[in-house]
């Protein structure tokens, strides 16, 4: 059985992300208030793999997260990217005319700004999850009050659901990296069968650094799929650049590391895995 460590409750986004990776595989859910206790678990006990959101396709990248993968000091092994859809839902009692606000995580309310606006009367509240929003509006029968989580979280917790896909785009998806002690990475994931790597590093501050750098992944054919800076603090208009590469070549690849690193600063390989896939 795998042990997997999420930031949410039973039937958040990060829960069904998890169950769709380990399909078909025996696993139990550990629940954690916050992505910093994710990774807290895997301190603990390396046997824990932690389920981890880092972008989503509305609201971009989850940035305090790069940071707390970078120095967690665990490898990324898997992602799997969810398309996610919401719903507004409330006690079975309550009908549109009776609730008068919405409760759900920041994210989710970013996700249906355009939902909100045609419903200005209904105060959108936050919460630290969408699941954890439905459960607590059940457990203290909280008249008046919605949530907006997944159908599959209204359904478990005996929400009724007043509209479902709410959600302002329907092509939204949030990518999510399945993470673990580097010590059991290889257990998680065959290193020869990997075609995806996400990295970091910080550059001189000379001109061209980072297009030099780009120049060669081209050369070695290594495809750019993401590419994200962040300051670094206390050091004036300097940046740490989170890269994501696909590659179908993996001696390539070693060598388009290789040529890069003398141009680096600090270069980390986050992790080496599969392209994950895609569910709709």
């Amino acid at each position: 059985m795998k042990r997997i460590a999420i930031q949410g409750q039973i039937g958040s986004f990060h829960d069904m992300a998890a169950h769709l990776y380990f399909e078909g595989e025996q696993v139990q859910i550990i629940c954690c208030a916050t992505f910093e206790e994710v990774y807290d678990n895997i301190r603990r006990d390396p046997t824990i793999i932690g389920m981890t959101a880092i972008e989503n396709t509305i609201a971009g990248s989850l940035l305090h997260n790069y940071e707390l993968l970078r120095d967690s000091g665990t490898t990324v092994v898997g992602e799997h990217k969810l398309h996610i859809r919401h719903c507004i839902c409330c006690l079975p009692e309550d009908d549109w005319d009776t609730i008068d606000e919405i409760h759900s995580h920041p994210v989710a309310l970013m996700q249906c700004r355009g939902f909100l606006a045609q419903h200005p009367k209904l105060k959108a509240v936050e919460t630290e999850d969408t699941a954890g929003a439905a459960e607590n509006i059940m457990t203290h029968q909280l008249r008046g009050k919605a949530a907006i989580c997944s159908a599959e979280a209204a359904q478990l917790h005996g929400m009724k659901i007043l509209e479902d896909s709410i959600e302002d785009n329907k092509h939204n998806f949030t990518r999510f990296l399945v993470v673990c002690d580097p010590r059991k990475a290889d257990f998680l994931r065959p290193l020869n069968e990997t075609d995806k790597s996400s990295l970091v590093f910080s550059l001189p501050h000379e001109e061209g650094a980072l297009s030099k750098v780009l120049t060669i992944l081209s050369f070695y054919s290594i495809n750019l799929t993401k590419i994200q800076s962040l300051p670094i603090i206390g050091h004036e208009w300097e940046y740490l650049f989170y890269v994501d590469v696909t590659y179908n070549n993996l001696i390539r690849y070693r060598q388009s590391i290789d040529a890069i690193t003398p141009l680096t600063k600090e270069l980390k390989i986050l992790g080496e895995y599969r392209n994950g896939k895609q569910t709709n």
